[in-house]
């Protein structure tokens, strides 16, 4: 399974922001925090500040999705958030919030109100059912119009006509979508240094903790630097470094 490339600590890592999209690139198996299984009409997201689910909202139809859902760490999709993914041939019901490595088997591009909204198509990696899946073209052709019509239809009766389905594209075109959203994570995401350093001059006498030592602000701001690839945010209301 997935390993977290840090020490234990006292703080609990987000993991959104801790594991890489990829457990194992080569097998195309990525790690997936699962959100949702299907036959559920309710939502939930993760909070990308904490990495706690959210119910985030109930659907306005009895359309219940239609596979496992969850979403890729360390990716940022066009639409300002992860990279999605549909976990298909789930036999047992997963934990929402526990982390499965998932193998790629194609990808879903999508439209949702003018936003793009990939999906990424997955199976279970650790199923032995699934081994002999490599495409989602051996799901089937109904496999496929069941998808296309719930997604262009889960949402008509808050917003109806705003969903298309643009596709189903193979694992490349899977893989290099979600090597451009791992890219604009870097970009979006990992901006230790421009937030940290005007807020430690603004508030020079402030103390800076983390869960092994104390920092005065000059510490924190020499620390930081030094470590400026490591995931940190920074609570000014709070006064705390919190290193994740």
């Amino acid at each position: 399974m997935a390993n977290i490339d840090q020490p234990p600590s006292r703080t609990m890592a987000n993991l959104l922001h801790v594991l890489p999209a990829f457990a194992d690139a080569d097998a195309l198996r990525l790690n997936v925090i699962i959100e949702l299984n299907s036959m559920t009409i309710n939502k939930y997201e993760l909070i990308t500040e904490t990495g706690h689910l959210k119910l985030d909202r109930v659907g306005y139809s009895s359309l219940a999705y239609p596979f496992a859902y969850g979403c890729i760490p360390r990716t940022w999709d066009e639409d300002g958030d992860p990279l999605d993914v549909e976990i298909v041939n789930v036999t047992e019901p997963l934990v929402p919030g526990s982390v499965v490595e998932a193998r790629i088997i194609g990808i879903m591009t999508f439209d949702d109100g003018g936003e793009v909204d990939d999906k990424v198509i997955a199976v279970l990696a650790d199923d032995k059912r699934q081994d002999h899946i490599t495409s989602f073209e051996q799901l089937g052709e109904h496999w496929r119009k069941e998808t296309q019509y719930y997604w262009e239809h889960y949402k008509d009766l808050k917003k109806p006509g705003t969903c298309r389905v643009n596709g189903f594209l193979d694992n490349g075109e899977a893989v290099r979508i979600v090597r451009e959203c791992e890219q604009r994570y870097l970009e979006t995401i990992r901006w230790v240094r421009a937030p940290l350093e005007p807020a430690i001059e603004a508030a020079p006498a402030i103390m800076f903790t983390t869960g092994l030592r104390t920092y005065d602000a000059a510490m924190a701001a020499t620390a930081i630097a030094d470590r400026c690839d490591a995931i940190a945010t920074f609570d000014v209301d709070f006064g705390r470094l919190h290193e994740v």
